[in-house]
């Protein structure tokens, strides 16, 4: 989802800044309430935890770049499931910000449009997640298709943004239109491991009950 250096340029890059200063709007919010309720500390513990994660993810998992951008592993369900839409969030901006800064330099000027990418898509992972997942069940009970519908959400969230900046940034030529394809069919082959993997993950994590809290509450309580 790393948008390459070169398909937005000049001014045009500004407005990454602009749609990063929103998503961290939302994700100041959302870790005000959680610290509210869960305490400081608690949502600090998550945060680090899951920042780890997302630079593993980021840095030894496989990935390659196709077309406009680079797909990824980035688990983006299974951190929120795991830790709550908040740390997530954190710890998507703050692991971005640490690869462009010590292994990615040249994805530096691209974070606004990147962090975007991830945050938007999160956010409303976030909120579906409060529609499909009745309130009396833990998130260690959901289902396989619960799961589906939370990766396809953001997995299609991130592709939706990566083709915004490359359209905005290159326009709608055919080569172009080729370039976003390759990397939306590409991405969205995600869908078929992160499923399987939330669901693994839970399962561990439900056999974990003496460190739950590494974990948001929701892992094994209603809400």
């Amino acid at each position: 989802m790393h948008i390459e250096p070169g398909v937005v340029n000049g001014a045009k890059i500004l407005l990454g800044t602009v749609t990063a200063a929103g998503s961290f709007t939302l994700a100041a919010k959302m870790a005000f309430s959680d610290a509210r309720l869960s305490g400081l500390s608690a949502l600090a513990l998550r945060s680090l935890i899951a920042t780890g994660m997302v630079l593993f993810f980021f840095q030894i998992l496989p990935h390659h770049p196709v077309g406009v951008s680079e797909v990824h592993l980035i688990m983006g369900s299974t951190i929120f499931l795991l830790f709550g839409a908040p740390a997530a969030m954190i710890a998507l901006a703050a692991g971005l910000a640490l690869q462009g800064l010590f292994f990615a330099p040249l994805d530096l000027p691209q974070y606004g449009m990147n962090v975007t990418s991830l945050l938007v898509p999160l956010y409303i992972m976030s909120r579906l997640a409060k529609r499909i997942i009745p309130a009396g069940t833990p998130y260690k009970d959901i289902s396989y298709k619960q799961a589906l519908v939370l990766s396809t959400t953001f997995q299609g969230g991130i592709v939706s943004w990566v083709a915004f900046w490359a359209f905005y940034g290159q326009g709608f030529g055919a080569e172009n239109l080729m370039l976003v394809s390759s990397f939306g069919l590409a991405y969205m082959s995600v869908i078929i491991i992160e499923p399987l993997a939330d669901l693994a993950v839970l399962a561990l994590a439900k056999n974990m009950g003496r460190f739950r809290g590494m974990f948001d509450k929701r892992v094994y309580n209603p809400a």
